[in-house]
């Protein structure tokens, strides 16, 4: 019998050992997204209990207590946080298969040294061993321990990045802490919260926005705001792609719309994304940043819920509307009008994986690798069947070596452990194809590889900020 997750855990070949102990296991961290709020590095207060860092503000583990029928009050209630603990350490065991299992147990072997499995019987003996150790612990600590070269928070649009100058004065975590700009909040301009987001922006840059041309001179002066303090990468989550030819004089008749506080058509809407897109593709070309499309997230499925939480809080779900052909046009549209920034694409819905490896090939850049290629395997699929998945469909359609590799998308400084997971299952591919007779056993071929997927493609994105 095996070892609980022992050293050779998910390594099922000597191929695959010798390529994660030799040279995955040793590479530093490049997580181009995730969601750890960058006060919480740059205040770099300690931890009070494993709880708040494993617990505070992680749907994962929020919605598989649900799942398993735990009561909000020991979720996201009032209950205490050793109640909160206990909870979560009753329903671990129950969750076989699922890779919460995997990444809690990862977590605790590789910050707390702790081989137990966690569960109901050793919740108590865990849970202390856990808090004498956290409370001599702080974020920039768990980074360094980690060996963290990059992290790149999630920032939106208007944001001073206070937070992030502060922590350049004093960041000892041996990572750059860079932001990423997320200017959802630009885009929709049906939303209710665009009105006060707005507002938002006309503060930030000194005038009033009046159209659609001034809102995006004052895009342009955020972005360059953004570019002087280290962002190189964007963000957006969309979860409906606008199918309609980016065109300035509809986008205008958008916001003149909103303007009179008038109901604004869904085809307009519509073109005025498109044309906000185009426009924030060709600025961030310009300045050489990494444009990422999260696709076709089904958000706030439980009303109750999202009044009582708000979003992100465990209820989203799997969306499954067209991808294909306003992708298509879309990616088109840039490439021919704007210069097209290096692009990542990721889906909700695994069922689209080959849709997005074989788009990607045909919208790339002359003499450069991968400009337009699939993000990681994401949010649902970040589990062992799912990225195994994703790796050999991406292998069958395109170019597995230029692969971005994966990010934590995580809200938890605990979670550089899913690198681990990634890098193991990823090396167990590679290794099963090289016993298989399927690629030679040529180790300076694919430790490349390794190196290449597991950390430099990542970094390739910053080149000129390091």
């Amino acid at each position: 019998m095996k070892r609980f997750m022992g050293k050779n855990f998910l390594l099922d070949t000597e191929t695959a050992r010798e390529l994660y102990h030799d040279i995955a296991a040793e590479l530093p961290i490049c997580d181009f997204h995730c969601h750890i709020p960058v006060r919480q590095i740059a205040e770099n207060e300690p931890f009070t209990s494993i709880a708040q860092v494993w617990l505070g503000a992680d749907h994962y583990k929020w919605r598989a207590m649900r799942v398993a029928g735990v009561p909000e009050a020991f979720i996201t209630g009032n209950a205490s946080e050793v109640e909160k603990f206990m909870a979560f350490a009753e329903t671990l065991p129950k969750l076989i298969g699922n890779p919460l299992y995997h990444w809690t147990h990862l977590e605790l072997k590789r910050y707390f040294n702790i081989d137990e499995p966690l569960s109901k019987k050793t919740a108590v003996d865990i849970w202390n061993e856990c808090n004498e150790r956290i409370v001599s612990m702080r974020p920039q600590d768990l980074i360094r321990k980690s060996n963290v070269t990059i992290v790149c928070t999630t920032d939106d649009p208007v944001d001073s990045l206070e937070w992030h100058r502060r922590l350049r004065a004093g960041n000892d975590s041996g990572a750059n802490v860079l932001p990423a700009m997320r200017p959802d909040k630009a885009l929709h301009i049906e939303s209710p919260d665009f009105s006060p987001w707005l507002a938002l922006l006309e503060s930030a840059v000194g005038y009033a926005v009046s159209d659609f041309e001034t809102l995006k001179r004052a895009l342009s002066l955020r972005i360059e705001f953004f570019h002087a303090n280290g962002c190189r990468i964007s963000d957006h989550a969309i979860n409906i792609i606008p199918s309609a030819t980016p065109n300035d004089a509809i986008a205008q008749e958008a916001f003149a719309a909103f303007r009179r506080d008038e109901s604004i058509r869904p085809q307009l809407v519509d073109a005025y994304q498109s044309a906000l897109l185009a426009f924030l593709s060709s600025e961030y070309s310009r300045l050489g940043w990494t444009m990422q499309f999260h696709i076709g997230a089904m958000r706030n499925n439980n009303r109750a819920m999202f009044d009582l939480l708000g979003p992100d809080t465990g209820f989203d779900a799997i969306g499954d509307s067209e991808i294909a052909r306003p992708l298509s046009s879309l990616l088109s549209s840039l490439a021919q009008d704007t210069p097209l920034p290096r692009t990542l694409l990721f889906s909700i819905n695994d069922n689209d994986n080959y849709t997005l490896d074989a788009l990607s090939g045909a919208v790339q850049k002359d003499g450069v690798a991968a400009h337009v290629s699939p993000g990681p395997a994401w949010w649902f699929h970040d589990s062992r069947d799912g990225m195994e998945k994703h790796l050999r469909e991406l292998a069958n359609t395109a170019v597995l070596s230029e692969f971005v590799g994966m990010t934590t998308d995580s809200r938890s400084l605990l979670s550089y452990a899913r690198h681990e997971y990634f890098r193991r299952i990823f090396c167990n591919v590679l290794g099963n194809w090289v016993e298989n007779g399927e690629y030679p056993e040529d180790f300076t071929a694919l430790g490349a590889i390794v190196r290449k997927v597991c950390y430099e493609n990542a970094m390739r994105l910053f080149a000129d900020v390091l």
